[in-house]
């Protein structure tokens, strides 16, 4: 589905060339490259399981030589209409996965928490996870992501007649929903990683907050998705085999808005989950290949100048322990020690 949107991006003939690779997703076995292998495109399947196992399958293939190569992850998610609307394309600085939690039931949940999820360790919502497996968070090329923002920006993002009723319905005079309502744009934002798809505001600003929390007040919720965390971890690890596999410095994320992660105002949250026939799936699917066919051209056209060597990051980039290398402005105020706690875990010994 997100793959078609790359045929339509003019000049790039993506699927000229297929190269079957074991260990990718039985559905989709193949990648697919221009004729003269300058980009390549690969599906991994839908959530995090497949997403990392193709990944991995991917940098194992004697195949392709990926250490200076640009990898972008793309595909359609949910978006909060505090930060975006339908059809909007968003590039996030951090990947936070929501699985690794405690979840209460919403109706056992005690008056006084903030939220009936509760990070691993944790007595409440608002403290900071005791249990780190290393993949709560991934921080990206902020410098990267700027300049290939610059390039998305110049894109004509594509509408729809239902995506610009259906967001009409987020408008409202206190302002909250402002982005929502409004057309489509390129964001500045952050993602997260969950294979439940769920809908309300309530569990929205429960993720809000898990996303603050864990950034350090550092990320901006905006899109959910079932894979990028999942990819990054396994790009994270090649680039930490020796000899590098990829360069994480060199990874980009692209989500666009296809449905909204929230009921509007005068709507139940089961409705806008189960009944709205995501009326901005057609024009996030085409602003993939609209926005990220400008930032593969923008890398292309400015080889030379700015991309052959990399773009040298100025921020941390990496995960919650700094495995490889770097100081992390995310993470609990004591930094993890050599504890165990038998799960493969680093047990963290104070909360914030």
């Amino acid at each position: 589905m997100e793959a078609e949107s790359w045929s339509l991006v003019p000049n790039l003939n993506l699927f000229a060339k297929k190269f079957p690779v074991p260990g990718l997703s039985p559905m989709y076995p193949d990648v697919y490259c221009s004729n003269n292998g300058e980009v390549c495109h690969a599906t991994t399947g839908e959530g995090e399981i497949n997403a990392a196992l193709s990944t991995a399958a991917l940098l194992a293939s004697p195949l392709f030589n990926l250490t200076t190569t640009y990898i972008l992850v793309t595909g359609i998610s949910s978006i909060s209409p505090k930060h975006g609307t339908l059809g909007s394309v968003t590039l996030p600085l951090y990947s936070i996965q929501f699985s690794l939690v405690h979840e209460l039931s919403a109706l056992q949940t005690p008056a006084n928490f903030s939220s009936n999820y509760i990070p691993l360790g944790a007595k409440a919502p608002d403290q900071y996870p005791v249990y780190l497996f290393g993949t709560e968070v991934f921080e990206l090329n902020d410098a990267l992501r700027k300049e290939v923002a610059s390039y998305a920006k110049r894109a004509y993002l594509n509408d729809s007649d239902s995506a610009i009723f259906y967001r009409s319905l987020y408008y409202s005079k206190n302002g909250e929903y402002t982005p929502g309502a409004a057309p489509p744009g390129i964001e500045l934002c952050d993602s997260i990683t969950s294979d439940t798809w769920y809908s309300g505001s309530k569990i929205g600003e429960a993720i809000e907050g898990y996303v603050k929390l864990v950034t350090n007040n550092h990320g901006v919720y905006c899109t959910a998705a079932q894979e990028d965390s999942a990819i990054l971890a396994a790009l994270f690890r090649g680039t930490l085999h020796v000899p590098r596999l990829v360069d994480f410095d060199r990874v980009i994320v692209l989500r666009s808005g296809a449905d909204f992660d929230r009921e509007h105002w005068r709507q139940e949250a089961a409705q806008n989950l189960l009944w709205v026939d995501s009326p901005g799936r057609a024009p996030a699917l085409r602003n993939i290949g609209i926005a990220g066919g400008k930032i593969v051209s923008g890398i292309l056209g400015n080889w030379t100048r700015v991309f052959e060597k990399g773009v040298k990051a100025e921020n941390y980039v990496g995960d919650v322990f700094g495995t490889a290398g770097g100081t992390p402005d995310f993470g609990p105020k004591k930094r993890p020690g050599k504890g165990e706690d038998g799960k493969g875990s680093m047990v963290i010994g104070e909360v914030l």
